[in-house]
């Protein structure tokens, strides 16, 4: 299985950590064609010596290779939406997503049917969806 997994990097990097401990975990499941979203030296602005045609045009290609759409949507990010959207209709999206106070989900992921949303607090949490996801055949 072809696993694509959407984090943010030039919306915020808060997160890097979590998202290579989510890397970790989906690599059981298959391959992860997006590792480097999981890259801790990968700062907000990116990967060094790419463009952005380059990095737009790899990851159409990764996301139409991947099996399934993995997104962790606490950081709010453009580029994860984008993918998110890109992906509706032609790939098994899920959203895995942390509630914090201040902090809301965006209603185009919170009210969209199409794809699956699930709250989490701890790497456990994560480990439980994912293996309901993955168990789940559709």
């Amino acid at each position: 299985m072809k696993i694509y997994f959407a984090g943010s990097i030039r919306g915020g990097r808060a997160d890097k950590e979590l998202y290579f401990k989510i890397i970790e975990i989906l690599s059981k499941y298959g391959e992860i064609l997006t590792e480097h979203v999981g890259n801790k030296k990968l700062s907000h602005t990116g990967e060094d010596g790419q463009n952005d045609k380059y990095i737009y045009d790899r990851d159409m290609q990764w996301l139409e290779q991947a099996d399934v759409v993995i997104a962790e949507v606490s950081t709010p990010s453009l580029g994860v939406g984008y993918e998110i959207a890109k992906a509706e209709g032609s790939k098994r999206t899920l959203c895995i997503y942390r509630p914090e106070e201040g902090r809301f989900l965006s209603a185009m992921v919170g009210g969209n049917k199409n794809l699956i949303l699930k709250e989490y607090s701890t790497i456990d949490d994560i480990k439980k969806v994912f293996n309901e996801f993955f168990a789940e055949k559709v």
